[in-house]
């Protein structure tokens, strides 16, 4: 799952910054944060875990690693995103973008915790409102662009967003064959959360 999912599937305000910082921080210095942030940080972890074992997502897998083998998940993280953006049963248009707007004004008031990294890469995220632009196909090219971008061993030309395109469909199958099942576990996850606390 990429940033609009893993925002979304959220519980407190903690979650959601320890949800972004999972991807910046290395594992031992996750219990320097307080615990609503560590919380974040077990839920993102929990929530690709999950993820990468089900079988709707190794079914999207193959339509990505013909092109980038090992870095298929990484687009499929990316699509599911558009599909998340979309899907006018988890929120409105209006509610999608309080929520991403939300997601701004709760990470820019916990900057303390962020690395110097993730701080440069919040200013153009909310700048150019990308969990709320993950709906539209010019949002998710933008994605999987930075994706080749940051991928040390691909090429930057291989036409991933044209693969995206003329599979949308089967991937919006996967996509609705696997989020249900998510939501229902991150629940689950939360709930075990809140006992230990």
């Amino acid at each position: 799952m990429n940033y609009l999912a893993h925002s979304f599937l959220t519980f407190t305000d903690g979650q959601i910054v320890g949800q972004f910082l999972e991807d910046f921080i290395r594992n031992k210095d996750r219990f320097s944060f307080p615990k609503d942030i560590q919380d974040g940080i077990t839920l993102h972890r929990a929530i690709d875990t999950f993820t990468d074992s089900h079988p709707a997502i190794h079914e999207a897998k193959k339509v990505f690693a013909p092109l980038v083998r090992l870095y298929a998940g990484a687009f499929v993280d990316v699509s599911m995103d558009y599909f998340v953006a979309r899907d006018l049963s988890l929120n409105s248009l209006a509610e999608w973008k309080a929520h991403s707007l939300r997601v701004y004004k709760v990470l820019n008031m916990n900057k303390e915790w962020l690395p110097e990294n993730f701080k440069k890469m919040l200013v153009k995220m909310e700048h150019d409102d990308w969990l709320y632009n993950y709906r539209e196909d010019w949002g998710i090219k933008f994605s999987i662009q930075n994706v080749l971008n940051k991928a040390q061993y691909l090429d930057k030309d291989i036409p991933v967003f044209e693969a995206f395109l003329e599979n949308k469909k089967y991937l919006q199958q996967c996509y609705d064959d696997f989020f249900p099942d998510l939501m229902a576990h991150t629940k689950e996850i939360n709930t075990l959360i809140q006992l230990e606390n």
